[in-house]
């Protein structure tokens, strides 16, 4: 069953307090999603650790509950 993006930006926000985020279904289908993470959480970390947080975030639902997220993750300005 697909995830919506309330489901998934919620995920990321217990783990990320601070996420801004921003998401985009790429198919109009509730199963491939564009996520832009912003959070202070990432200072000094590289662009792979970044990913790995909400990928842990996420709680192993890839691959499985959702299918497919290209994910953008970024420090605030």
């Amino acid at each position: 069953m697909p995830m919506a993006a309330a489901d998934i930006e919620a995920l990321i926000r217990a783990a990320l307090p601070d996420a801004e985020i921003t998401m985009d279904d790429l198919a109009g289908d509730n199963d491939h999603w564009k996520a832009h993470v912003v959070s202070a959480a990432f200072a000094g970390k590289s662009r792979v650790a970044q990913h790995q947080m909400v990928y842990k975030a996420l709680g192993g639902r890839m691959g499985g509950e959702l299918h497919a997220l290209q994910l953008t993750t970024a420090v605030p300005t």
